[in-house]
């Protein structure tokens, strides 16, 4: 192997200390697995479903048991799964209009959501068409210092306009623990009794997959997500699903199409085979990708650097978050996971003021799917704490050989 001894020395210790957490991983994929090839033939999937669709995309089978499909592997009563929602911002942001309206309250009770939420949620006034200038107002409860929800905190900011509870699942760019679905299936027990009429909304980006239930298993009315991400398997070029109860889904395609049209229209655009075969792969790839995470947690805690979750933690997303000095070794690192990529790898990243996000963030992004979070990639924002957010790998040899690459230039520039 071309990497120094002392570090393929350092690979088989940190495999080696991470082997039962591996096994544990493989246990969770054969679950998903199962679970969505039942899918597929409960709802009889064929090769004619692939086909594609013109126009205005009237009668299209493929899309109608796609949702089917998708609803089934989520345990769901309904599910919108399209190629015209373009990220998950805009499937969250669609998932979000859809059911709220003007006078209602948005609350937030686990901390500040994701930095591309920000303009979603909006300021009074704003003219952007955001939540605040349709009139509906949001709340954030921080989380508590470890982490947890300010149940005190919840309680003093439900009011009789609380209409939507939304629960990130994912750490975002925070340090912070993921939630489980353990944990949000608490979340939402308590949350339904605090407060019956509201809707319990859950952003799943990163998370589906990683465990044997999703948060719709567990009673959340409604999630949204990023086919770019877990559940695309590095197939789906574009698209973004919603999931939970009839009503609320319905509501969502109104607010992605057109009132009256909803999801009954939109052609495919040849997308349909690729969906279907990336949701086939996404529980193997999902492993991969958590395998990777764990490992890399195994090497840089070894070596002397702060991880989290840690290596032994339990897994509920793809992220993997690792503390840094100062912002050098932070660059250093986004910078060979680019390197590490089989697209792009001669592309050297920089820090720049990225649309919808607060501070310059610099981003890795070596994939075949130009965002594809499933895919091996690494940001981070430019700002204390100096912690990089890697997550995906469609394979584990990927994403171990980035983590080596990462090594080699931490000893070049005296990190190590």
């Amino acid at each position: 192997m071309e990497f120094d001894t002392q570090w393929d020395k350092l690979a088989e210790a940190a495999e080696e200390q991470v082997s039962p957490q591996f096994k544990f991983i493989d246990k969770i994929v054969e679950s998903n697995q199962w679970k969505v090839i039942r899918a597929f033939q409960k709802h009889k999937v064929s090769d004619f479903h692939f086909s594609g669709s013109t126009g205005y995309g009237y009668n299209d089978t493929g899309r109608e048991v796609l949702d089917l499909v998708y609803a089934e592997v989520f345990g769901a009563e309904a599910a919108i799964v399209r190629p015209h929602l373009v990220s998950g911002t805009h499937t969250i942001s669609a998932a979000l209009f859809g059911v709220l309206r003007p006078g209602d309250e948005l609350l937030f009770v686990t901390g500040s959501p994701y930095d591309t939420l920000h303009n979603v949620i909006g300021k009074e006034g704003d003219g952007t068409g955001s939540l605040a200038d349709w009139g509906v107002n949001t709340h954030i409860v921080p989380l508590q210092e470890d982490g947890s929800v300010d149940w005190n905190g919840v309680m003093g900011a439900i009011t009789e306009r609380t209409k939507v509870f939304a629960i990130q699942r994912s750490r975002g760019y925070d340090w912070r623990p993921s939630f489980t679905v353990a944990q949000l299936a608490d979340m939402v027990s308590r949350l339904k009794g605090l407060y019956p009429k509201a809707i319990v909304f859950v952003d799943n980006c990163y998370g589906e997959f990683t465990e044997e239930r999703e948060p719709t298993e567990v009673g959340a009315d409604l999630i949204a997500g990023s086919l770019i991400k877990n559940p695309g398997g590095g197939l789906a070029a574009s698209g973004g699903y919603i999931a939970g109860k009839q009503k609320y889904v319905e509501l969502a395609a109104y607010r992605m199409t057109a009132p009256g049209i909803g999801g009954e229209v939109g052609a495919m655009l040849g997308t349909t085979r690729s969906i279907y075969q990336g949701l086939f792969l996404a529980p193997l790839l999902v492993g991969q990708a958590v395998k990777g995470s764990i490992f890399a947690a195994s090497v840089f805690s070894m070596l002397g650097f702060e991880t989290h979750p840690k290596w032994d933690d339990p897994r509920t997303d793809l992220i993997q978050a690792i503390r840094f000095s100062s912002s050098e070794p932070l660059v250093h690192f986004v910078q060979s996971i680019q390197k590490a990529a089989a697209v792009d790898a001669h592309v050297v990243p920089e820090p720049w003021d990225m649309p919808g996000y607060e501070h310059p963030v610099i981003m890795a992004a070596g994939t075949f799917i130009q965002g594809g979070s499933l895919e091996l990639s690494a940001d981070a924002p430019v700002r204390e704490p100096y912690i990089a957010y890697m997550q995906g790998g469609l394979t584990y040899a990927h994403v171990k050989f980035a983590v080596m690459q990462a090594l080699l230039a931490f000893k070049k520039h005296g990190y190590l």
